[in-house]
């Protein structure tokens, strides 16, 4: 067994045990405070918040060759696993639902500091889709923002290489292990990223991509993130998930606007008629968001939530359930269009309302 601190491994021990999420580990942890006394808790008591099969399954603890492979891993050089005790795990992602109890990491540990910005897109983007994304990308960094991305084909990749010469640089997340590069191509681009950037995992070693595995690292591609800027997207575009997800968590979505007869652009359309911010240069990014910034390096006051949130509740007291156009929604709201399309967006992503045919608006009732 390669030597390891043991406060990790009781961390990884915990983190491996199948059928445990990380919901759980989170409710498992406020009720015995450390990994150590959950692995060492007494079945019955256990008994109170796990089924007897992940009980069993808690008590024989992972593969031996799994423990001894992710260890030796660990013991290469730049190779971290941060949990949610360690004061480098980003405060940013600390806020989401569910954050990743741990998450792998190889490259450099301080890029988690930085402020970033995610750039995502097409994996069939356009020529200009892919210059576009590269220059936002290489503006971001040498303004020392970090710039966030999946790895992907496309878009992904040319955010990653515009930022990796900068010095922002770049986070990918991946949605393998941390010691499977996919797509397989993207081999070069993984070393350098490693080497002068980030490569960010929440799956176990040996880990293969599955369509299950992307929202969740698109989740924490925006949960790095203070905002997301969508490229090019079409309307089944994964990167749309990414901007829902960045809603939800209370991030700012841009999107870059193209031909209107391109299929690769009706995606940013569709966010932009919702209320995402237009963009056409990084310096509309930097100036939209200043004063966010500005705002988290002041003191938070209990009102302030309030105030964030009572707009949203008057919108939606102002939709009712019948069908309405925007324009009567800022009249029976009292509040700017700029305001109400983007309290549209956010609503409309989350499944409040949907978007009628005929562009008006409706409450969206769950069965």
């Amino acid at each position: 067994m390669i030597a390891v601190d043991s406060d990790i491994e009781a961390w990884l021990r915990l983190s491996l045990v199948r059928g445990l999420g990380n919901a759980t580990i989170i409710r498992l942890l406020r009720r015995f405070q450390s990994p150590e006394a959950i692995l060492a808790a007494d079945p019955s008591v256990l008994s109170h918040f796990l089924s007897p099969t992940i009980i069993a399954a808690l008590k024989q603890g992972p593969a031996t060759a799994l423990i001894d492979a992710t260890l030796r891993w660990l013991s290469a050089p730049n190779h971290y696993l941060l949990t949610l005790a360690d004061s480098d795990y980003p405060r940013s992602l600390l806020a989401i639902d569910s954050p990743p109890v741990v998450f792998y990491l190889w490259g450099r540990r301080d890029l988690l500091a930085k402020q970033a910005i995610a750039i995502v897109g097409s994996r069939q983007a356009t020529a200009q889709g892919l210059a576009n994304a590269k220059a936002f990308a290489r503006y971001l960094g040498e303004r020392d923002y970090c710039v966030a991305s999946g790895l992907a084909l496309g878009v992904d990749s040319a955010a990653h290489q515009g930022a990796l010469a900068t010095s922002g640089s770049t986070i990918a997340v991946i949605a393998t292990g941390p010691d499977r590069v996919y797509p397989s191509c993207h081999q070069p681009l993984v070393e350098e990223i490693a080497g002068s950037g980030a490569i960010i995992s929440e799956f176990p070693l040996g880990t293969l991509p599955k369509p299950g595995h992307f929202p969740r690292r698109n989740r924490i591609i925006s949960g790095l993130s203070q905002a997301v800027l969508v490229v090019e997207a079409n309307l089944r575009s994964g990167s749309l998930i990414t901007a829902r997800q960045a809603l939800q968590q209370g991030r700012d979505v841009f999107a870059i606007p193209g031909s209107i007869h391109s299929p690769l652009t009706k995606g940013c359309h569709a966010l932009i008629k919702q209320g995402a911010k237009l963009v056409e240069s990084g310096a509309d990014i930097l100036d939209e968001l200043a004063p966010m910034l500005k705002n988290q390096r002041e003191p938070r006051r209990a009102s302030d939530t309030q105030v964030h949130d009572a707009p949203q509740d008057l919108l939606l007291a102002a939709l009712g359930f019948d069908p309405v156009g925007i324009d009567t929604l800022c009249s029976y709201s009292h509040l700017p269009l700029a305001q109400v399309q983007a309290r549209l967006l956010a609503l409309e992503l989350v499944g409040e309302v949907i978007r009628l045919d005929d562009g008006r608006y409706q409450r969206f009732e769950r069965a």
